[in-house]
């Protein structure tokens, strides 16, 4: 069972200013804004949603297959990828593009400024689910624009349930194009701020949108997650994570514990509690990718969390 994960690879560049951007950016200058920070701390991440899934998913022992477009720099990811275990051929390098790429200053007061260069990610509608084998289930996460409205056609034409997961590229999209792909769609999952929007877009309460899927997600952070499924809204609980690193990649970690739960067959429960746990043990590292426990490590966690046997 394959679960074909459509989405972005990405680099992560993060650099830490030791000041506060407040101290050099001045208000009645805004409109002139010239500005430099000195950054002596940085590193590069691996990243990117689909990159992100595909790795917790295969920590949970399932079946991963990544579907993105990276461009000419992508030989260290698709190295990593093979490290890794996880197969890229559904992965496709577009020649004369770059690897979608982030840069992220982050000052003492953790505000952040981000520049996003989507690169290769534009081209992700050259992939096409049909030529996918052996697939149960499917995610088509933040993308290229085109892709995301195809790639979800193409999972409802092909009978493969699949989970629609806008995420920051909620706001690329009109009230009748979200419509469209939730009435696709056999899941969807967004925070707490994507909801809102998603509400305020296609004019429908969180209830109602939940009838057009088997399940609408909705993560709140620190708050927990709230399940709603068959008319009735399932409260899951926070699990308190060892340290709080940093939260780059939790939503994907989350997720992965989604895609498994509904693999798997498990309750609404477990799949939230799983899912829950995933972003908690994220959480404790920097960057997206740099956890590394073991099945029976993540299972030992759950009984501690939960107080219950997950495996």
């Amino acid at each position: 069972m394959s679960t074909l994960i459509c989405g972005s690879i990405a680099y992560d560049s993060i650099m830490v200013f030791h000041d506060r951007f407040k101290n050099h950016i001045l208000p009645e200058q805004i409109h002139i804004l010239n500005v430099s920070f000195l950054v002596p701390e940085m590193r590069r991440e691996f990243g990117g949603c689909a990159g992100n899934i595909a790795y917790n998913l295969k920590l949970l022992g399932g079946e991963a297959l990544i579907m993105a477009t990276v461009g000419d720099d992508a030989a260290p990811y698709l190295e990593r990828l093979d490290t890794l275990g996880l197969s890229r051929a559904h992965v496709t390098q577009v020649p004369g593009t770059f690897t979608a790429q982030a840069f992220i200053t982050t000052d003492l007061d953790d505000n952040q400024i981000t520049a996003f260069h989507p690169g290769a990610m534009v081209h992700s509608h050259l992939n096409k689910v049909e030529h996918s084998r052996g697939v149960t289930l499917g995610i088509v996460s933040p993308d290229g624009r085109d892709g995301m409205l195809e790639h979800s056609r193409q999972f409802a034409e092909a009978g493969i349930p699949f989970v629609f997961d806008p995420g920051q590229g909620l706001p690329m999209f009109n009230g009748d194009e979200l419509l469209a792909c939730l009435q696709l769609a056999d899941y969807c999952t967004v925070n707490d701020y994507e909801a809102r929007l998603l509400c305020e877009r296609t004019g429908r309460s969180v209830e109602s949108l939940a009838g057009e899927v088997r399940a609408l997600v909705v993560t709140r952070g620190a708050e927990g997650s709230e399940i709603h499924t068959g008319g009735r809204r399932i409260d899951i609980p926070c699990a308190q994570p060892s340290a709080i690193e940093d939260p780059t990649g939790c939503g994907d970690a989350y997720r992965a514990g989604l895609l498994y739960g509904i693999e798997n067959g498990l309750d609404w429960d477990q799949t939230g509690r799983l899912a829950s746990l995933m972003g908690a043990i994220k959480i404790a590292c920097r960057g997206g990718q740099n956890h590394a426990p073991s099945r029976e490590e993540i299972g030992a966690a759950y009984r501690s969390a939960f107080g219950s046997t997950l495996w």
